[in-house]
């Protein structure tokens, strides 16, 4: 009897419940059942012993489970079916001709039954769309490069090597032995050009990395000149940042630049009457090349504009200081007037073969100045002062006749 009675339990729980919650009868079969099983219980319980009577607690939370079970299988149901109705709707929609994506997860499919309207589901199935066209653009694109790749992979190693032409061959070998041939002589020869090495505190290293690839580009436009300075590199040190980005850019060839490194500072090498440091912040400006002077540059890109480092250098050691005569031959429109370091060694180079102060500032930028002047500072100051003054003068007069007619109409009034 109470392996029947089990049975019973057992269907009613797993085959008479799911039943009735997918067909909405789950409250009236639920309290049916319970009667049934109930009243069979009593008609079997005066046959009974006392011990063997229904446990009604026992009873009671075998029922709650069952509800429990029996709302859980009937939930998903209807999730799934929620999922299927919004399904069907995109499908219907992009059978319509709307921009509906062709792929969508569960995810993005609770989303958009969760929009507040009709409106707010098309944005957000556009917005899906569109996401969805974006990658496959980028897919296709990627995929084109790796073919396009791997096509001229297949081609370089079909054909062969190109012919080198031997006449270029010879004009290269042969302008490179006459540029090292002039740097040489200028190591014995030349005027000396120093780069300041020591403002790596003062730099971060991106800025360093900035600098070294103006020296680079300085020490090249040296070589290829027709007579060119004897680079000093000093205050350099081998443990620096700046020796690991000059390994990084010239390699091997690091060993053999015909220009002078070393960790001395440039007074101790040459004496300080013969210095001149170039610093945009030095109150006295220069007039002319001199070449029996040795001229300091600083080797330093700041981006923040710090004013006054380099001028405190100097004036530390006590050298003279000088700086481009920028305003005095350009329109200086706007900005910081510094340099960089490529640039000052075209301007040197230039003034130093030709003593032209007009072709060496062709090197500076264009959008830092508006034009050359055509006349001297001091010349178009006194024109300026002048047109004021004629100005102020005519102003003046217009004043004086004012008043004058003023007063003559009261005169007449009264």
């Amino acid at each position: 009897m109470q392996s029947a009675n089990m049975l019973l339990k057992k269907l009613v729980r797993y085959s008479v419940f799911p039943f009735a919650a997918q067909h909405g009868m789950k409250k009236d079969l639920f309290s049916l059942s319970r009667t049934l099983i109930l009243s069979h219980c009593l008609k079997e319980g005066s046959s009974r012993s006392p011990s063997e009577k229904l446990d009604l607690d026992a009873w009671k939370e075998v029922m709650k489970s069952g509800s429990q079970e029996v709302s859980a299988t009937a939930s998903e149901p209807k999730e799934t079916s929620t999922l299927a109705a919004a399904r069907e709707i995109l499908e219907m929609w992009r059978l319509a001709g709307r921009l509906v994506p062709e792929n969508v997860t569960e995810e993005q499919l609770k989303t958009f039954i969760e929009c507040p309207s009709k409106s707010a589901k098309k944005k957000y199935l556009k917005f899906l769309y569109l996401k969805e066209l974006y990658k496959k653009s980028e897919k296709r694109k990627t995929e084109e490069r790796r073919e396009r790749r791997l096509e001229m992979q297949e081609s370089t190693s079909k054909t062969e090597e190109p012919k080198r032409n031997p006449f270029l061959c010879l004009w290269t070998s042969s302008m490179d032995k006459i540029y090292n041939w002039r740097v040489a002589q200028s190591m014995i020869f030349g005027q000396p050009l120093v780069f300041d090495m020591s403002y790596e505190k003062d730099m971060s290293d991106r800025e360093v990395a900035n600098t070294v690839k103006q020296l680079v580009l300085s020490e090249s436009c040296n070589r290829r000149s027709v007579d060119p300075f004897h680079i000093h590199f000093c205050n350099f040190k081998d443990d620096s940042l700046y020796h690991k980005e000059f390994i990084k850019h010239y390699r091997e060839a690091w060993g053999k630049l015909l220009i002078t490194v070393t960790d001395q500072c440039y007074t101790d090498i040459f004496p300080k009457n013969k210095l001149i440091y170039l610093t945009a912040d030095s109150p006295k400006v220069m007039k002319t090349f001199d070449h029996d002077k040795i001229y300091i540059v600083g080797s330093m890109v700041d981006k923040s504009i710090k004013t006054g480092v380099s001028l405190a250098q100097a004036k530390r050691l006590g050298l003279e200081t000088a700086a481009l005569p920028l305003e005095k031959y350009l329109l200086w429109s706007s900005g910081a007037k510094n340099l960089t370091l490529d640039q000052m060694m075209h301007i040197l180079l230039t003034l130093k073969d030709t003593g032209d102060w007009k072709k060496a500032l062709e090197f500076v930028p264009k959008r830092k100045y508006t034009g050359f002047v055509n006349k001297p500072v001091h010349e178009l100051k006194m024109a300026l002062s002048l047109i004021n003054a004629l100005k102020l003068r005519k102003r003046q007069g217009e004043l004086r006749k004012q008043f004058a007619k003023n007063y003559y109409k009261k005169l007449t009034q009264k």
